[in-house]
């Protein structure tokens, strides 16, 4: 498996194919399920943000990730990045390796650290693996996400310093 920076002419149909797949849930990211195809350049593809896919000998993208900054102007040296690996391929190490090029590539970008906005409590394996990776909660939202099954539960905000280690 390599991470390759995603061309959007050649990766968008298959990126689509995994972002329907993951929002369609609606456990795990705050996208509405029916979210139209063309919004994906917005979500995915904008230039504000570097795009990357994982794959496989045979190109076949496994998972995607982007990365930006979290804010703008005065707030634009902590970076905020989306992971999502492609539901069929789970359990191949994808998110872990994403996540390791993620903390790569923001420090080569000169990012001071990488910001979570909303990590969704029940989605525990992501919790977990962001914590294996440095990544501390360092906040809590009451009820921030309307969970396709649970209803309302708790979101997370989780933050890793890149400048120590450098």
């Amino acid at each position: 498996m390599i991470i390759r920076k995603a061309d959007k002419q050649q990766d968008y149909d298959k990126v689509w194919e995994i972002f329907t797949n993951v929002i369609s849930t609606g456990d795990t990211y705050v996208f509405d399920p029916n979210t139209p195809k063309e919004a994906l350049k917005k979500h995915w593809f904008a230039a504000y943000m570097d795009t990357f896919v994982a794959v496989d000998n045979y190109d076949e993208i496994l998972g995607t990730y982007i990365i930006k900054p979290n804010q703008i102007d005065l707030g634009d040296h902590i970076a905020n990045c989306s992971y999502m690996v492609n539901p069929k391929f789970h359990g191949r190490g994808t998110g872990k390796l994403l996540c390791e090029h993620s903390i790569q590539f923001a420090k080569e970008k000169g990012f001071l650290g990488i910001q979570f906005n909303i990590v969704v409590s029940t989605n525990e394996a992501a919790v977990k693996l962001w914590e294996r990776f440095g990544f501390d909660i360092i906040g809590k939202t009451p009820k921030a996400f309307r969970h396709k099954t649970l209803g309302f539960v708790d979101t997370y905000i989780m933050y890793k310093d890149l400048t120590t280690n450098m």
